[in-house]
């Protein structure tokens, strides 16, 4: 049975595209931060790196700080 399960996780992990940029990408940056410190990634990654995060940290803070209070105010206000 538990091999069975860990088959499953295998199939499901290499099918998604996002696991696999998980797996690699973000586990690697990572392991070179511990290893060799934030400037060694940078040398490594390249400005590109960066531009992700900046790009990850802006969309999921205009979702919480903009859309999500302006749905809320939207829903209470069509009760009234």
């Amino acid at each position: 049975m538990l091999l069975n399960k860990q088959i499953y996780f295998k199939v499901l992990i290499n099918k998604f595209i996002l696991f696999k940029f998980y797996k690699y990408y973000i586990i690697d940056s990572i392991i070179i931060v511990k290893n060799h410190g934030l400037k060694e990634l940078f040398k490594r990654r390249g400005w590109k790196f960066l531009l992700i995060i900046i790009s990850y940290y802006a969309v999921r803070d205009s979702m919480v700080y903009i859309i999500l209070p302006y749905l809320v105010a939207n829903g209470i206000m069509d009760f009234f």
